[in-house]
């Protein structure tokens, strides 16, 4: 009988049964092997001893094997690629300090939590947030509505995975010629699925380098290609959002150490400023947010947005565990340790937050309160970041991309140049 992976493992593939998955690893084994590099200490072999691997101990090799598995190691040390620049897209450090002695919410008192929600409802107070037509109601439809989607340009693609949103845009821009995509991700992903969409007209190039790292101007593609440059992301998580702008749009690499000549800034209407990308402008942005409870005060872009309306750091950091309570509210907190499932929310691998649902609040604040509080606080954060982007040149709003039935995680925000949406 052939292998299908639960029963029996699939051809080619290692004959180690993970427990906790039901099903044999599907890790793909050397000629004549029966298990895989991970799972190989299972094959007893009296002759050859197997000792944990001195760069990361998760894996095991062969002793006699040891000088020769460490020049191949992934977990080996690597040379930085020139578009690395330590903590590039990171944000100042300012106000840092005052958020060492923040006070979980799980211990403030219910006049603290009322002053919180009487300062956050002021703050959203006057903020819209439209959203496009039924029709349209999809990570693409805006995109296509906004007018993204089209040839002869680069979408990078933030916080990629295994690339399925430049898959799907691959196949709506079917036939279009010089498409190019970027995928940055840091980590090492397998099963990616733009490997199998390379032809002569449309390349895949993935960075692996983690956002607050990269610097746009040092991607040799973009020094030597201009083309205009769409940023996308779907539901990328917290501060990686505030990253991803920075990356696009607010790079504070010098270029006189750079050794670049000043290039000429673009004004837009208004009078506002915009710095281009490398060769190429930037040309709009969708990103699907979530995880707002993973925001970092260093990193956001809407500094500016909350201290105008009187807030700063501790607020911040306040609405930031706030905003859990948006995807956790509906749950009554007696007795329930868990998160729903993916299929109950529609939602993916993203946590809900260390105070989502701290027992204490269960008499402070009803289930229906928290998740209305949730929502707001996650818009005023949203709201801060369509701020940012209008000051950069862009015309930029928040949208439902889908409904909550299908994700509690809904909002996309997206930005064109304003002499374009104009």
């Amino acid at each position: 009988m052939e292998g299908d992976g639960v029963s029996a493992p699939l051809p080619g593939r290692c004959g180690f049964y993970v427990v906790k998955k039901r099903r044999y690893c599907k890790m793909i084994v050397g000629r004549g092997k029966a298990f895989c590099g991970e799972h190989a200490n299972v094959e007893y072999d009296a002759e050859r001893i197997r000792v944990p691997c001195p760069l990361d101990p998760k894996h095991t090799v062969y002793q006699d094997n040891l000088e020769k598995h460490l020049k191949k190691c992934n977990s080996r040390e690597k040379l930085k690629p020139a578009y690395y620049i330590q903590d590039v897209n990171a944000g100042p450090q300012e106000d840092e300090g005052l958020l060492l002695d923040e006070v979980p919410l799980g211990e403030r008192s219910k006049e603290e939590l009322n002053f919180l929600i009487q300062k956050l409802n002021s703050a959203v107070s006057g903020i819209p947030l439209a959203v496009l037509s039924v029709h349209k109601a999809s990570l693409l439809g805006n995109m296509d509505a906004l007018g993204l989607l089209g040839p002869e340009r680069c979408f990078i693609e933030f916080g990629a995975g295994k690339g399925k949103l430049s898959h799907w845009i691959h196949v709506a821009l079917q036939g279009s010629r010089s498409v190019h995509f970027m995928l940055v991700e840091r980590s090492c992903t397998r099963f990616k699925v733009d490997g199998k969409h390379k032809n002569a007209d449309v390349t895949f190039d993935r960075l692996q380098v983690d956002i607050q790292h990269l610097c746009l101007r040092k991607v040799p593609f973009l020094q030597e290609q201009k083309v205009p440059v769409v940023g996308v992301g779907k539901h990328l998580c917290g501060a990686a959002t505030d990253l991803a702008l920075r990356c696009l749009l607010d790079s504070v690499e010098d270029d006189e150490e750079s050794g670049e000549p000043p290039r000429k800034r673009v004004k837009q209407e208004g009078g506002a400023k915009r710095d281009p990308v490398a060769a190429g402008e930037v040309s709009g942005l969708a990103i699907a947010l979530c995880c707002h409870h993973r925001c970092d005060w260093r990193h956001y872009v809407g500094k500016e947005f909350f201290r105008e309306r009187g807030l700063g750091a501790p607020e911040f950091a306040a609405f930031q565990r706030m905003s859990s309570w948006a995807t956790c509210g509906l749950r009554k907190v007696a007795g329930v340790e868990g998160r729903p499932s993916a299929g109950e929310w529609g939602a993916e691998e993203h946590d809900q937050g260390e105070d989502a649902v701290p027992s204490t609040l269960n008499e402070l604040v009803s289930a229906e309160d928290r998740e209305r509080v949730g929502r707001l606080c996650k818009l005023l954060i949203d709201y801060g970041r369509v701020h940012f982007l209008r000051g950069k040149g862009f015309a930029s709003d928040l949208r439902y991309y889908t409904s909550k039935d299908v994700s509690l995680e809904n909002v996309l925000l997206t930005a064109v140049p304003t002499s374009i949406s104009s």
